[in-house]
């Protein structure tokens, strides 16, 4: 089993940024990729990027290329986001995944093994 717990979200203004966290535990050793989406009330939940636990290699969601960041600590099984020039629609929850596939990405919920809780990210306009 592996568990994550994300860090990092509030309440910000437009044009803040802001840099989500994810700690990963537990079994680690499996996981290899891990990938952050993100969900707002009545939709489904949305890839965003996601990146290759060994390799580093990143990959995002086309509308997601211009102001987010996904990168992992090289000490530490940690995960980030950073979004920059944050937006009103950019509100919502978002949640970091891990996956045991051996993909080269995997950009659907359905592809990740496990989930952290979730952090809200509010931007106020």
């Amino acid at each position: 089993q592996v568990q994550l717990v994300e860090s990092g979200g509030g309440l910000v203004q437009a044009g803040d940024s802001l840099k989500l966290s994810c700690a990963a535990s537990g079994h680690t050793f499996s996981i290899r990729i891990m990938g952050w989406f993100r969900q707002v009330p009545g939709k489904e939940r949305e890839f965003v990027a996601c990146l290759r636990w060994n390799s580093f290699s990143t990959y995002y969601a086309d509308s997601m290329k211009d102001r987010f960041t996904i990168s992992r600590a090289t000490s530490e099984n940690t995960l980030y986001l950073q979004i920059d020039n944050l937006k009103p629609e950019d509100t919502a929850v978002y949640y970091c995944a891990a996956s045991r596939s051996v993909a080269s990405r995997s950009i659907e919920s359905g592809d990740y093994d496990y989930w952290g809780q979730g952090a809200q990210v509010t931007v106020s306009s």
